[in-house]
């Protein structure tokens, strides 16, 4: 056991609201822990200890949070029993309901440690490392009170939909604190209830993964890349309970997708060759060539060109399949058929193939709709700019980011930032050519940043 200094007022608090002796609790912990094959000798003294100078070791106190959850009929975290900080918590925790309810406490709280989470490139490969055996078994011996059905689901599913359609036109910077407010108080503590039935287990871990990868997305459209893995880790755990093929590979797809926007291909190639293993054969064709397109750019990011063609091909091969349905996992992310041509044009982009970049995402702006998907719009016509600056047609290119500013107006994202700081280089450079309408869009993009 590790020492403390000082007594542990909020572990003995909450023993004595659920009413328990230190013996009973002791006995419930062994439980838990013969539950997860290992053989505790805890007793009354080490229940004292640990309100007095101890902490619990290893997986001890997430037996302890357990016990005491199932006693209370609601999730009760280690940081609510003084034994971590929140932060602290939330890396300790195996357990992504706790994990996510911890998070979107943090989103609405504004804790420090959130907003200067880092992104890490050992954190991608954490799919690849994960057992999911030891956190399922603890989940499902829980005997929430609440009864959960189809339509306490269904409702996560439409306020999800209703915030995607938002974020796309407004930025992740709209509706953050409402998506994990709901995340922390409603959404992940659903997940402790009770299931008429496996299917609707599996359909409420969708659809809480699903708004959990949403919260990610918003805070990767903001540049907090820290907090949005927190958030895609969370949400693979969560959707490997609903699904560990599809769904999962598809979560398996977000971690690579950002650390690729990062240019950090670390471990990219390996997450989603997993994801396309587990699953090719059991997802629909649309949502397979989204999963060879990551492929193809995680190829390209390692500079292997004929892999990174191969991956196109198998990606527009899947597009042309008949078929299941699209799930709502991967129908978040748009039209199939664009986002296969958007990141096909990123792919290119990485081979050098400039042409072959205007000509996708030229295709991009075709197969997207361009009010539902503004954004979309004005980061694609912010890269296309970019592809003909690169061939050398300066007139075309102001022209087409002038668009993109003009789309970019009233959204918050970092992204569109991003985009309009890349393009101020080139437009000083036309400027001082006498480009025409270099200068005016110079200073448009100058105030748009400030």
């Amino acid at each position: 056991m590790a020492t403390r200094r000082q007594p542990n007022r909020q572990f003995r608090e909450v023993i004595s609201a659920d009413g328990w002796t230190y013996e009973a609790l002791a006995k419930a912990v062994r439980r838990i822990g013969a539950e997860n094959g290992e053989t505790l000798l805890t007793n009354k003294s080490a229940v004292a200890h640990w309100i007095t100078d101890a902490q619990p070791a290893g997986q001890v106190g997430q037996y302890i949070a357990e016990a005491l959850s199932r006693r209370a009929g609601h999730r009760i975290t280690l940081a609510e029993l003084g034994f971590a900080t929140p932060e602290d918590s939330l890396a300790a925790s195996s357990d992504p309901v706790e994990a996510a309810a911890n998070l979107g406490r943090a989103d609405v709280e504004r804790r420090t440690f959130l907003g200067v989470a880092a992104f890490t490139t050992a954190g991608v490969a954490m799919p690849l490392l994960y057992d999911p055996e030891p956190v399922s078994r603890l989940m499902r011996a829980r005997t929430g009170r609440a009864r959960v059905g189809v339509e306490e689901v269904e409702v996560v599913r439409q306020i999800t939909a209703v915030f995607s359609a938002a974020d796309e036109r407004l930025g992740g910077g709209h509706g953050l604190t409402t998506v994990t407010a709901y995340l922390a108080d409603t959404a992940a503590p659903m997940l402790n209830g009770r299931f008429p039935d496996e299917r609707t287990r599996g359909q409420a871990f969708g659809a809480v993964a699903e708004l959990a990868y949403l919260a990610g997305w918003k805070h990767h459209d903001l540049g907090q890349e820290g907090a949005a893995q927190h958030y895609y880790q969370v949400g693979y755990q969560l959707a490997v309970e609903a699904d560990p093929h599809g769904h999962a590979g598809w979560m398996m797809r977000a971690l690579a997708h950002q650390a690729l926007s990062l240019k950090q291909p670390h471990h990219c190639v390996a997450l989603i060759e997993n994801a396309l293993a587990r699953s090719v054969g059991r997802v629909d064709g649309q949502t397979e060539a989204l999963l060879h397109i990551t492929h193809a750019r995680a190829f390209a990011a390692t500079r292997d060109k004929p892999a990174a063609a191969r991956a196109l091909l198998a990606a527009e091969n899947a597009l042309t399949r008949d078929g299941d349905p699209q799930p709502s996992f991967s129908l978040v992310s748009g039209p199939a058929a664009g986002t296969v041509a958007s990141h096909t044009a990123r792919t290119l982009t990485d081979l050098e193939d400039h042409a072959g970049t205007e000509q996708q995402h030229r295709a991009a702006l075709v197969r997207w709709d361009a009010e539902k998907y503004k954004r979309v719009h004005a980061l694609t016509y912010a890269d296309l700019g970019d592809s003909l600056a690169a061939q050398a047609r300066a007139d075309e290119a102001v022209a087409t980011w002038g668009r993109a500013l003009d789309l970019m107006e009233g959204m918050t994202s970092d992204r569109t930032r991003r985009a309009i700081s890349s393009i101020r280089p080139s437009l000083a450079i036309y400027r001082k050519r006498g480009v025409p309408g270099a200068a005016n869009l110079e200073h448009r993009a100058r105030e748009a940043l400030t």
